[in-house]
């Protein structure tokens, strides 16, 4: 497989408990060709976790892309109208931000990045990331999958005995999920 030339809008939001995941995504789509374009929520931008801090995120990002992240709506805003994305990942994406997704509001730098990209009719790919997925959360997955343009990167329930509601998306395959979305493919199996 190979990304060469491809641009990736490379979104991150507050699930933090799969930041080295989606970081290992991101240098491999890197590593297949694709330029990365890095967008945090500020949630992911700004808070500090046992996962690591801010700051530490930030840079780690930053240093597989090769540039500085979008961390504002105002910076976020551009990326529809010059068309500075080909394709644009959400991993990880938060039950918040789906929800958000599913209904069209725009509040944080990755919710615009995405309504802007996707006013060129281009492909989004979620990676989802929550507690919630089979209990309030499951009508806005159902919604988002029925919308064109969003592309999932395939899920499982992550701890079924301890967090029953619970799925994550198998970041391994993202780059598969990405190829794949940019031919107007879905990767299946969806749930694992």
């Amino acid at each position: 497989m190979s990304l060469q030339g491809v641009r990736i809008g490379y979104c991150l939001c507050g699930s933090f408990c799969t930041f080295e995941k989606s970081f290992k995504a991101a240098q491999e789509l890197t590593d297949m060709g694709a330029e990365l374009i890095p967008v945090m929520s500020y949630n992911s931008a700004g808070l500090s976790t046992r996962f690591g801090t801010s700051e530490q995120n930030t840079q780690r990002l930053e240093e597989i892309a090769g540039r500085p992240v979008i961390k504002t709506i105002v910076d976020a805003e551009p990326i529809g109208p010059k068309k500075m994305c080909d394709i644009m990942v959400v991993a990880p994406c938060t039950a918040n931000t789906l929800a958000k997704l599913a209904l069209g509001i725009t509040d944080t730098p990755v919710t615009m990045a995405v309504k802007s990209h996707l006013r060129n009719g281009l492909p989004v790919v979620v990676a989802i990331s929550t507690n919630d997925a089979l209990a309030g959360c499951a009508k806005n997955i159902g919604i988002l999958q029925n919308y064109r343009n969003y592309y999932f990167v395939p899920y499982k329930q992550d701890n079924f005995e301890k967090k029953p509601n619970s799925i994550v998306a198998s970041f391994d395959l993202i780059p598969q999920t990405v190829v794949l979305a940019l031919s107007g493919k879905q990767l299946q199996p969806l749930i694992l």
